[in-house]
């Protein structure tokens, strides 16, 4: 009996072995080049990194989009003006294109992590899963080149951000 648990024990390993060493193909889906994207972006996304004020100025800007790329739900509770909405599992090309069709539009972005005193609509996701950092290389990968971030975390109680949404409403 040992022999049998011995030897299904170093096929399954060898099996898996294997299996582990063999590369699955597809070519829509790249980590290495989002990885390259990260790291090129990496200076020049901490270089643009706003404070409240700041971004609260550049809002006021004309052209520029303010653009919220959580889900439609989180976004009808509460959002700030102005903001649109596309939700980051919905970026591709096209989609990008109808809402913002110059990729040197002023794109101010933010996210869940910026905000405190609103779970439903803001719940706080691990910080290396901040979806800025995502957005933010996403926008760079299609070619965006003018991306702003709000960058402290903010109690919406006292923000001086302008919010609307089903929250705000009530």
């Amino acid at each position: 009996m040992k022999t049998h648990l011995a030897i299904a024990t170093a096929v399954s390993l060898l099996t898996f072995g294997a299996h582990a060493e063999t590369q699955i193909s597809n070519r829509l889906i790249d980590y290495s080049a989002f990885l390259n994207n990260a790291e090129k972006v990496k200076a020049v996304r901490e270089s643009r990194r706003l404070t409240e004020d700041q971004f609260l100025q550049a809002m006021s800007e004309p052209g520029v989009v303010v653009l919220d790329a959580r889900s439609a739900a989180k976004f009808e509770l509460r959002h700030l003006r102005r903001a649109v909405n596309l939700s980051l599992p919905d970026f591709t090309a096209a989609e990008l294109a109808k809402l913002i069709p110059s990729t040197d539009t002023k794109i101010l972005i933010y996210c869940n992590n910026n905000f405190l005193g609103s779970d439903d609509a803001f719940p706080s996701k691990a910080p290396a899963a901040s979806l800025n950092i995502s957005t933010y290389v996403n926008l760079a990968t299609y070619g965006y080149t003018n991306v702003y971030e709000l960058g402290p975390l903010i109690n919406v109680k006292t923000s001086k951000l302008p919010f609307e949404g089903d929250e705000v409403s009530k």
